[in-house]
C-alpha cells in the first residue's frame, strides 16, 4: 500500500473522542492525492489486498488473535463495495461477513449485544460487521419510538439510556480487546449531495434498482439527526483499544485504500507469526518428503 496513505492515517483514526467534532473530517477528501495515485488506486489496492492475505494467514497459523471489523455507514456509502473490494484476497475460510437487519422477535428477547456477540470471531479467524450494535445508538436514537418494540422495562428507558448503552459498548469492546479480540471500526463519511447522486443512479439503472428503496430516501429527511448521532457515538465510544476510523466516502477508491491499510495496520500490530516447528515434528517432516520422492 502507498506509504502516502499510511501517512494519513493518524488524520482519520479516533482513539479519544473527546474533541472528535464530524465537521473537521470532509467527505470529499483525498488527503491531497487524488491527481497523484487515483489512476493507479487498482494496482494499490491490490497491492494492500495481498498484504492482508499474508497477514490473515499468520493470524489463522498463530491462532491467538481475533480480528472484528465494524463497518457503520449512511445509505449508499459504499460499505458492501468496500467489504468486498477490501476484503477479496482473503481466505473465505477464515473470515466471516455478518450483516445486521432489523432484529428478530428472538433478537428483541435477548440485551442489545446479543445478537453482535453470537458472531464474534474465535481465535485466528476475521469478523466483518456490516452495521452492528451501533445501530442501537444510531437508528433507534433517530427512531426513538423502536424502543417501545424492545421489551424493554419502562422504568429503564429513561434520558439516561443512551450514554448507558456507550458504557455498556466501551466494556463490551474492552472486554474483547482484554481476550485477544483487536478492534477497528469504520464510519464511511458521505455527503449528502453524493448520496443523492447514488440514490439517483440506482433508480436510473435498472441493474441497481434492487439497491434502491423508498425507505432509504425518507431516512434522508433525519440527515442532520443521524449525523448528531453518529458524532456523539464516535465521541463516546473511540478508545485506543477499538479506535474508530472516519473515512471520507465520497470517492470509493480513496475509501478502500484507506480501510484496506488501516486494517492491514491494526493487524501487523499484532505481530502474527508462523508456528515454530519442533525438532520431532521436523523429523516426521523430512520422512514424509523421503516417502513422497521414493514414489
Amino acid at each position: 500500500m502507498a506509504r502516502s496513505i499510511a501517512s494519513l492515517l493518524d488524520h482519520y483514526r479516533v482513539t479519544d473522542g473527546k474533541k472528535f467534532r464530524l465537521k473537521k473530517i470532509k467527505p470529499g477528501d483525498t488527503g491531497g492525492l487524488a491527481s497523484e495515485i487515483a489512476d493507479d488506486a487498482k494496482s494499490l489496492l491490490a497491492d494492500g489486498t495481498q498484504r492482508l492475505d499474508d497477514l490473515q494467514a499468520r493470524l489463522y497459523a498463530e491462532d491467538r488473535w481475533a480480528v472484528l471489523l465494524i463497518f457503520q455507514a449512511m445509505d449508499a456509502a459504499g460499505k458492501d463495495g468496500t467489504i468486498k473490494h477490501v476484503m477479496a484476497g482473503m481466505d473465505p475460510t477464515a473470515s466471516i461477513v455478518t450483516s445486521f437487519k432489523q432484529p428478530s422477535a428472538e433478537e428483541l428477547d435477548h440485551d442489545f449485544l446479543w445478537r453482535c456477540a453470537k458472531a464474534l470471531p474465535e481465535r485466528g479467524r476475521i469478523a466483518i460487521f456490516n452495521r452492528s450494535y451501533y445501530e442501537e445508538t444510531l437508528i433507534v436514537r433517530v427512531h426513538p419510538e423502536i424502543l417501545g418494540r424492545q421489551q424493554l422495562p419502562p422504568k429503564l428507558v429513561t434520558k439516561n439510556i443512551w450514554k448507558e448503552r456507550f458504557e455498556d459498548i466501551r466494556n463490551f469492546e474492552r472486554h474483547l480487546a482484554r481476550n485477544g479480540t483487536l478492534v477497528l471500526k469504520f464510519f464511511l463519511h458521505l455527503s449528502k449531495k453524493e448520496q443523492k447522486k447514488r440514490f439517483l443512479s440506482r433508480l436510473e439503472e435498472k441493474s441497481k434498482n434492487w439497491k434502491f428503496s423508498l425507505a432509504d430516501a425518507e431516512e434522508r429527511g433525519y440527515w442532520k439527526q443521524y449525523q448528531a448521532a453518529y458524532e456523539d457515538a464516535i465521541r463516546n465510544t473511540a478508545t485506543p483499544h477499538a479506535p474508530w476510523y472516519v473515512v471520507p466516502a465520497d470517492n470509493k477508491w480513496f475509501t478502500r485504500l484507506v480501510v484496506a491499510e488501516a486494517i492491514a495496520e491494526g493487524m501487523a500490530g499484532l505481530k502474527n507469526e508462523f508456528p515454530k516447528l519442533d525438532a520431532p515434528k521436523l523429523r516426521e517432516l523430512a520422512k514424509a518428503r523421503a516417502a513422497l520422492l521414493r514414489e
